[in-house]
């Protein structure tokens, strides 16, 4: 039974997976310009001849149960990352035969789950993260949200999750962020982080595409990633463990991701290290580092400055806070904007090996490593572990080098809205 159900509904997938691949929106469009389409079958009117499919999310639909016994946020000084929740969630189901349901808003707490959700068994399941901050004003804004909702569409497309409309989920975040806006800490440095989710929930055993999913958002007080000023970070190059390889899924913010990697992390800190530099191929090609996205500052032989980062392809993450680093600094080599970055500077998305890194080190034209993320923005690296040899990185008496502090600063202006920039998006004025 569970079998032939799945056969089923991977033919209808397949189907469906052909048509959301013709209207799969760019990483680089705009969330004004397109609408994230459903996968459910497409039809045509009979009458009209006007396209019509199942109920797609709609944030017009939402229902609101606010908590009658709210909480009272905690001292921010006493936050740990990712521990403490808002008193709201948002939850919104889907199933194979009526698409999209109702959004509700509703009280922060634990939902039910039947032991054969497929998700508890083969890993259904897609994430991401984003950031609110909340000014001295009151003024409560995100950053980059459209990135966050293209990705997590292509994600659930790549393990035959539903898609949905983007456009509509961002409309409700608003709601959910506003509604708990209060528990972001107005002190420097803290923020709001923000987790939506899709599982799949179908209640059967057997791989196939799901004819159930819940998609849900919570929401988490936090501080910065270093309450003690910037550490630098030493990685060991991992040789022996691989984090993704060419046609697999390390391009996507799957959950099942995440979990190989703890024991890759566990032994390098076992072995004195903070952090995995995942390499790829014989030729050790560098790709990300820990969770987060890699750069490498080298000096050019004509003596410009190169900020490197390995390419997409399909096994490096298309970070937002990566792209925003390389958007910041192409502007600045373009001459559109004028940062504290060098006048010479060369941005590039390339292949770079460890053989060249060690080169670069030798030569003393190694000048920065350094790693971006949401969570850390941007994490500055002095050492990489290497074949037994550590290879030293210089970071200077703050932290960091000079391209990863301008960085770091020129991305938190666009986060609290110091610096005017469309990446900053209002939630509430006050």
């Amino acid at each position: 039974m569970a079998l032939s159900l799945s056969r089923r509904l991977l033919a209808q997938t397949a189907r469906r997976t052909v048509q959301a691949r013709r209207i799969t929106p760019s990483l680089q469009a705009p969330v004004a310009a397109v609408r994230w389409q459903s996968t459910q079958p497409v039809t045509r009117d009979s009458m009209t001849g006007e396209f019509t499919s199942k109920p797609d999310i709609d944030a017009s639909r939402l229902e609101l149960v606010k908590n009658t016994s709210p909480k009272s946020p905690p001292s921010p000084q006493s936050l740990v990352f990712g521990h403490t929740f808002t008193d709201h969630m948002l939850t919104v189901e889907w199933t194979l035969a009526d698409g999209w349901g109702a959004p509700k808003i509703k009280p922060y707490g634990p939902f039910s789950m039947e032991p054969s959700s497929t998700v508890l068994h083969y890993c259904q399941s897609v994430f991401e993260g984003l950031k609110a901050y909340r000014d001295e004003n009151g003024k409560v804004t995100l950053f980059r949200p459209d990135m966050n909702m293209k990705r997590m569409v292509r994600s659930a497309q790549r393990v035959a999750l539903p898609a949905f409309d983007g456009a509509e989920l961002l409309k409700l975040i608003k709601k959910l962020v506003a509604l708990d806006a209060h528990w972001i800490p107005q002190v420097p440095g803290y923020s709001l982080y923000i987790r939506p989710t899709l599982i799949g929930n179908m209640h059967a055993l057997g791989v196939g595409p799901p004819n159930k999913a819940l998609l849900f958002v919570i929401c988490s007080p936090v501080g910065p990633y270093y309450k003690n000023g910037f550490k630098p970070v030493k990685l060991l190059a991992t040789t022996e463990y691989v984090r993704a390889v060419p046609g697999g899924t390390g391009s996507y913010k799957l959950g099942a991701n995440y979990a190989p990697c703890l024991i890759p992390q566990a032994e390098a800190m076992a072995h004195g290290y903070d952090q995995n530099l995942w390499l790829l191929g014989p030729e050790h090609h560098l790709t990300e580092v820990g969770t987060m996205n890699l750069f490498v500052v080298l000096k050019r032989d004509d003596g410009s400055v190169e900020l490197v980062t390995p390419p997409l392809e399909d096994v490096v993450l298309p970070g937002v806070t990566r792209d925003s680093v390389l958007a910041l600094a192409r502007d600045h080599a373009a001459g559109k904007l004028k940062l504290n970055l060098p006048s010479n500077l060369v941005v590039s998305e390339r292949p770079i090996t460890m053989k060249e890194v060690k080169a670069a080190a030798d030569s003393g034209k190694l000048l920065e490593v350094f790693g971006s993320g949401t969570a850390a923005i941007v994490c500055p690296v002095k050492a990489i572990g290497y074949l037994g040899q550590d290879i030293p990185i210089p970071v200077g008496e703050q932290g960091m080098g000079p391209v990863t502090k301008t960085i770091l600063d020129e991305i938190v202006k666009r986060q609290l809205g110091v610096v005017e920039s469309d990446w900053s998006v209002t939630v509430t004025e006050k």
